[in-house]
Formats: structure tokens, C-alpha cells, sequence
């Protein structure tokens, strides 16, 4: 059974990382003493689920959680720090710090390394995230203890929810654009003009092509915006959406 610690301090390790292409060294001390700080943790780089919905939401909302006091939010993988310097690269998740625990310890000391030699894994973090205030653990969201990989708990709505109940969340935007489209750097700059952030789809990329956008939208102009999955359309209608 994975024990929840809440109350504890967290653990004092020291970890090994590239940054800047120099060997460093972060302890924990650097990483939570006098600060408020989010931990997600995971079981590994560039898995599924981890790059499409752990790590992104938590960099999407990291403006809020700002908002409310939090210094810094950091996501542990039982991963050696080159890994996760590619991750963070292909993640482009500039809010987010990617803390390499390669030999498991800060995980081990938590009671969060599990066993994952069934999928070739070998030792990994379990899925958890939690709260610490000044070193101290204030709040933990331990993943239930079921096969596979559960992801429950540890996002980044539910944290947000327990840090206030009442906090507005920023809109999640999706827009499909196409190379050399007008309309579309349109759209991105009426976006940008209000400091909204999105996400941009280009047709061609991961197999997203013409018959998929009119499939999506029933349109085949780009470029198709998309808040909170309903669809506005195209430019002119996302500026006629921005004036409310």
C-alpha cells in the first residue's frame, strides 16, 4: 500500500543534472526551502499519458497557480537527466522544471517507487502529486493502488481545486492552421493581443490532414478554432468571439 506522508518534510537528496551542458547539482533544499511548490510526479518521459495530459495541464494552469502563491512547479520522473532534458524540450513547457531522479531516491524515500519490470520499466514513481509549503508536505494526491496506470487524482484541476475551489481557469484553446495561412497568423495575433494562450495544430503534422479538419469542423478553410471543444471557426469568428 502507498503511504500518504503528509506532515513530514520531504526528503534530503541531491540530484544530478545537466543544465547548460555543465554536471549540477539541485538539493531539495534549493528546490523548497521558503517556497511554495507543486510535485507531480510520474512514470516516465514521453510515456502517453504523461505528455498528453499530466504534465501539460499543470504548465497550462501554472499562471494560476502563480496567481495563488505557488513559486514553482516541478515534475519528477525516475529518469536520467538527458531523458528528461529531451522531454522538456519536446514538451516546450517553459513552466514547468523537469527534475531528473535518475537512481529513484528522492521516489524511494517517498514510498512512491514501485516495481514495473512487467512493462520493461524496471523501478519507477508510482503517479502521484502533493503541495509542500517550505519543505513540508501540506497535501498529497496518491493515485489508488490498481493495475496499470491510473491517472485519477494528480492532475492539475484536482490540485488546483483543493489550493481554491473558486479559481478561474483559463480557457482551453485549440486552433488547426496550415502553412503559409494568412487568416491564420490573423487569429494567433488577435489571441496573443489578449494573452490567451493555445494551442496550435498544422495540418500535416501526426497524420491531421484535410479530410481530418473537415471531419473536426465541417469546414476545410483554416484556420478552425476550438474553446473548450466547441468550435468557434475560423478568424472572423474568433474575433467576433473575443469581443464577447
Amino acid at each position: 500500500m502507498l503511504k500518504n506522508i503528509e506532515g513530514n518534510k520531504v526528503p534530503s537528496v541531491v540530484f544530478s543534472h545537466i543544465d547548460e551542458e555543465q554536471w549540477k547539482k539541485t538539493s531539495t533544499d534549493d528546490l523548497f526551502k521558503n517556497q511554495n511548490v507543486i510535485v507531480f510526479s510520474l512514470p516516465g518521459a514521453f510515456t502517453p499519458t504523461c505528455s498528453s495530459s499530466h504534465l501539460p495541464r499543470y504548465n497550462e494552469l501554472a499562471a494560476v497557480f502563480s496567481a495563488h502563491g505557488i513559486d514553482r512547479i516541478l515534475c519528477v520522473s525516475v529518469n536520467d537527466t538527458f531523458v528528461m532534458n529531451a522531454w522538456a524540450s519536446a514538451q516546450n513547457a517553459q513552466n514547468i522544471e523537469f527534475i531528473p531522479d535518475g537512481n529513484g531516491d528522492f521516489t524511494r524515500e517517498m514510498g512512491m517507487l514501485v516495481d514495473k519490470n512487467e512493462i520493461g520499466f524496471g523501478q519507477r514513481s508510482w503517479r502521484y502529486s502533493m503541495l509542500v509549503r517550505d519543505g513540508k508536505i501540506e497535501k498529497m494526491f496518491i493515485e489508488p493502488d490498481l493495475p496499470g496506470d491510473p491517472f485519477e487524482v494528480s492532475d492539475a484541476d484536482t490540485m488546483l481545486d483543493y489550493i481554491n475551489p473558486q479559481a478561474q481557469k483559463p480557457k482551453s484553446i485549440s486552433m488547426i492552421t496550415k502553412a503559409g495561412c494568412g487568416h491564420c497568423v490573423r487569429a494567433k495575433a488577435a489571441l496573443k493581443q489578449q494573452g490567451l494562450s493555445y494551442e496550435e495544430i498544422e495540418l500535416g503534422e501526426n497524420g491531421l490532414t484535410n479530410i481530418s479538419l473537415q471531419a473536426l469542423s465541417g469546414n476545410a478553410t483554416t484556420p478552425q478554432v476550438f474553446v473548450d471543444g466547441v468550435l468557434i471557426g475560423g478568424a472572423n469568428e474568433l474575433e467576433q468571439w473575443l469581443k464577447g
